[in-house]
């Protein structure tokens, strides 16, 4: 092995206790494919995620910038050394990659490759995926390598390293697999559950509602004021209605927020909320990465809350809202320039506008909730979360 007895013991027993603090696949295969190329000395390594359709689904990589991936263009399809790995399901140990009959090339924008390393990762007799390595490197303190270019070349002991490493691995993805697939059943058994609630609450108030409006019909010649005490009732309960719709609709979790993420999400309603309202709404973001899934549907949930306030309640003429990198995480400011509120009289006099749900959802992932107003001054939210 490239490291000694200690060391490696050591290194392995980091790269398994990496691997099983992750929950999302996609963080777990980040994980794996990091630890297997520090581990082995390696200058780039790989793992991909085949498809049924020739392809890989996702396709993990470790020592290329982001410009070189960007470059390099579409995943790479289930075709020769790659292919082999998912077929045959068994190690592939080469010198030099170029030189097998299997190479089929690679993009222009491809780092170079010789000497190469892969296997398959298996769950029974599935294969799950399939981790590469290349270019093994001096380690450092250890003699300079014997091969002519300079590389190391991968061992048989390598190879026995990173056999037990994608055991592990296997473990990981299967665990973060089943953690996903339980999650999408939580929240596919909560949204029927909610649905049930929003139809048996809205029915009953809509039903009240007709009832009293018919009442109030028939009084309107004959008891004037009792028409009147009737109609500030639909009133009541057409605003109850309305709340109870709008707290059942916020705990789904929009299906945008999966596909397309938490900036382009927030772009979206924004513009929507900027086209229906008087006031101007703008977003802007910068340098924010992906966050852990709770996260970002906590950031999703305060924001909307926060506008709903401003374009409801405040008057406000203009709102924006930004969300900014802050270390590993991320802090989302909403401010609008509307009539404001004291928000130390907010709190004693019980109405909060959404302000402890707000403060609830933030502390919830790990996060912080302030709230800067005074009556005339506008509003400023501020949820910072802490990332993954």
């Amino acid at each position: 092995m490239s490291h000694g007895p200690r060391s490696g013991l050591y290194a392995v027993s980091s790269a398994l206790l990496a691997m099983s603090r992750h929950l999302e696949v996609r963080d777990v295969l980040k994980t794996i494919v990091a630890s297997a190329r520090e581990l082995l000395d390696a200058q780039y390594a790989a793992l991909g995620v085949p498809d049924d359709h020739g392809g890989f689904a996702q396709f993990v990589v470790d020592g290329v910038s982001d410009a070189q991936w960007k470059a390099i263009g579409p995943l790479p399809r289930q075709h020769g050394i790659l292919a082999a790995m998912l077929r045959e399901a068994r190690p592939e140990r080469l010198a030099d990659v170029r030189e097998d009959p299997r190479f089929e090339g690679w993009p222009a924008a491809h780092p170079d490759m010789s000497d190469f390393l892969g296997l398959p990762i298996r769950d029974g007799d599935e294969i799950i995926g399939a981790l590469f390595l290349a270019n093994k490197m001096r380690p450092e303190g250890e003699p300079p390598c014997p091969r002519p270019d300079g590389r190391c070349g991968f061992t048989e002991d390598d190879e026995e390293l990173l056999t037990i490493l994608a055991q592990h691995a296997a473990i990981a993805l299967t665990n973060a697999r089943l953690y996903e697939r339980s999650r999408e059943l939580t929240i596919a058994e909560e949204r029927s559950r909610l649905a049930h609630e929003l139809h048996d609450a809205v029915s009953q108030k809509l039903f009240s509602l007709r009832l009293t409006a018919q009442a109030a019909a028939t009084l309107v010649d004959r008891d004037p004021s009792r028409a009147k005490g009737e109609l500030q009732h639909v009133a009541a309960l057409a605003a109850e209605a309305t709340e109870e719709l709008r707290a059942a609709v916020v705990e789904l979790r929009p299906a945008a927020l999966d596909e397309d993420g938490l900036v382009a999400t927030l772009r979206t309603q924004i513009q929507v909320l900027d086209r229906a309202h008087s006031a101007r709404v703008t977003f802007s973001s910068h340098g924010v990465r992906a966050l852990p899934a709770s996260q970002e549907e906590a950031v999703l949930r305060v924001s909307q809350e926060a506008l709903h306030n401003a374009l409801r309640h405040s008057g406000a003429a203009r709102v924006d809202v930004t969300l900014d990198r802050r270390g590993p995480g991320a802090v989302l400011h909403v401010r609008d320039d509307g009539s404001g509120f004291d928000p130390t009289a907010i709190r004693s006099a019980g109405r909060h506008l959404g302000l402890v749900s707000m403060r609830d959802r933030a502390s919830g992932v790990g996060g912080t909730l302030t709230v800067e107003s005074a009556p005339g001054k506008g509003t400023v939210i501020e949820m910072e979360v802490p990332g993954g």
